[in-house]
C-alpha cells in the first residue's frame, strides 16, 4: 500500500455541513449481528483500518499495525489516557433476594456514589443491597430517573476502593455477551483498557486507543511522530441511546477532562509549525474541542464537558480522526459524520460491512484523514 504524501505545511480544515432540524433515523443502518466483534484479537495492532478521505471519498483498506506507514513526521497524535475501572457489581436485595446490579458512575462524597441500577423499577429508595458475593453492603438513597440513584456503602475511603477492585467488574457494553452468570472473563480485564491508560475514572474504555500495541507505540517514536495524551473519563451518557426524534434536542451527559499543561503547550507549538492533528477517539476529539478556542488555541486545566458534537459543527483543532465503528443513532456515529459527512460515513459503513470488518470496542479501526 502506498504511503500518502502530504503537503509541507498542512491547512487545518473546518466542516461546515448546515444540517438543520436532523431526524434521528438520518444515522440508521443495518448491522449483520455477526459483525459485532464479541472478543478482541489475538494480537491487539493486528485489526483492519479502513482510511478514509473525507475530501475525495477515497477508501483504501489495509492493517493497524501499518499506521506508523501511513503517517510522517509532520503529524502528531493526541490519546486519552484514562482507565477503566471495575464498576460493575452484582448482588442482590436484602429483603427479597431479588437479583440488582449495579453500574457505578461517580463518587459523590465519602461512601457515597452516583450509580445505574437495575431492575430500576424494582430498586426501591431505601432498601438495603448486598453486592460482591457479600463483601460489600449498600443503602439505594434518592432516585434520579433515567436508571440513575444514589448508593450509600458502609465502606468507605481506601478500605471501600480495595473491595471495588478485588471484587469488582469490567463493565463491559450490552452488546459484547459472556457466558451466563459472567460479566466479563480474564481476558476483558486486560483487553478491555489499552496499553497507555494509567489515570483511573472510567465507565467504559476509550475503544479507538484498544489497536495500540507497545510496537506501534515504538514505531511512531522511532518515526519522530510525537503522542501526546489528555484524560477524559468516559461515563456512561457517552454510550446511551438518543432517545429524541430531533438530534438537536439530545442533551449528553457531563464528562470531567484534564488536558496538562505540557500537552496544552506541545499541541500549540506542532500546530504553529503546520502539524496535523490526528485525534484518537471520540473522547479525545471532544475533550480538544471542549477546551479549544475558536481561533485554534488550547486551554490546560481541568472541567467538565457535555459537548454533543453533529453535522454542522465547526471543529476547531481536530485534523484527522482515528476511531472504530460505532453503533447506529449513537452519538459517536454523529460525531464521525459531522467530521466526514453522513452520507460519505454510510457509504464507507456499507462497503466496511461488505467486506466484512467487525464492529464496535472490540471491532477494526477507521482513519479518517
Amino acid at each position: 500500500m502506498r504511503k500518502n504524501s502530504y503537503p509541507e505545511t498542512y491547512v487545518h480544515p473546518v466542516t461546515i455541513s448546515g444540517e438543520q432540524d436532523m431526524d434521528i433515523t438520518l444515522f440508521d443502518y443495518e448491522l449483520p449481528p455477526e459483525a459485532i466483534a464479541q472478543h478482541p484479537l489475538p494480537e491487539r495492532d493486528q485489526s483492519r483500518l479502513l482510511v478514509l478521505d473525507r475530501a475525495t471519498g477515497q477508501r483504501q483498506h489495509t492493517h493497524f499495525y501499518h499506521l506508523p506507514d501511513l503517517l510522517t513526521e509532520r503529524d502528531f497524535l493526541v490519546l486519552n489516557n484514562t482507565k477503566v475501572f471495575p464498576a460493575k457489581l452484582t448482588g442482590y436485595k436484602a429483603e427479597s433476594g431479588g437479583r440488582v446490579e449495579l453500574l457505578l458512575v461517580r463518587p459523590l462524597d465519602e461512601g457515597r456514589w452516583e450509580a445505574l441500577l437495575k431492575p430500576y423499577a424494582r430498586i426501591r429508595e431505601g432498601q438495603t443491597l448486598i453486592l460482591a458475593g457479600g463483601h460489600l453492603r449498600a443503602t439505594v438513597g434518592k432516585k434520579g430517573g433515567e436508571g440513575k440513584g444514589e448508593v450509600v456503602f458502609t465502606e468507605t475511603g481506601e478500605r471501600l476502593w480495595q473491595q471495588l477492585f478485588k471484587y469488582g467488574e469490567v463493565p463491559l457494553p450490552p452488546y459484547i455477551h459472556r457466558p451466563r452468570g459472567r460479566l466479563s472473563s480474564p481476558v476483558d480485564q486486560e483487553r478491555y483498557q489499552t496499553v497507555y491508560a494509567s489515570i483511573w475514572g472510567s465507565v467504559a474504555a476509550p475503544t479507538a486507543g484498544f489497536h495500540f500495541s507497545p510496537r506501534i507505540l515504538r514505531r511512531l517514536q522511532e518515526k519522530g511522530i510525537e503522542t501526546l495524551f489528555l484524560t477524559l473519563h468516559v461515563g456512561p451518557g457517552t454510550f446511551l441511546p438518543v432517545r429524541t426524534t430531533q438530534v438537536e434536542e439530545h442533551k449528553m451527559e457531563g464528562e470531567r477532562f484534564t488536558i496538562p499543561e505540557e500537552t496544552a503547550k506541545r499541541i500549540q507549538q506542532n500546530r504553529a509549525a503546520g502539524k496535523r492533528l490526528i485525534a484518537v477517539g471520540t473522547t479525545t476529539t471532544r475533550a480538544l474541542e471542549s477546551a479549544a478556542s475558536e481561533q485554534g488555541g488550547i486551554r490546560a486545566g481541568e472541567g467538565w464537558t457535555d459537548l454533543f458534537i453533529y453535522p454542522g459543527y465547526r471543529f476547531k483543532v481536530v485534523d484527522a480522526l482515528l476511531t472504530n465503528f460505532h453503533l447506529p443513532r449513537s452519538t459517536l456515529l454523529m460525531l464521525v459524520s459531522a467530521f466526514a459527512g453522513i452520507q460519505l460515513i454510510k457509504e464507507t459503513y456499507q462497503e466496511a460491512i461488505a467486506r466484512g470488518y467487525r464492529f464496535y470496542s472490540y471491532g477494526d479501526a477507521m482513519l479518517i484523514l
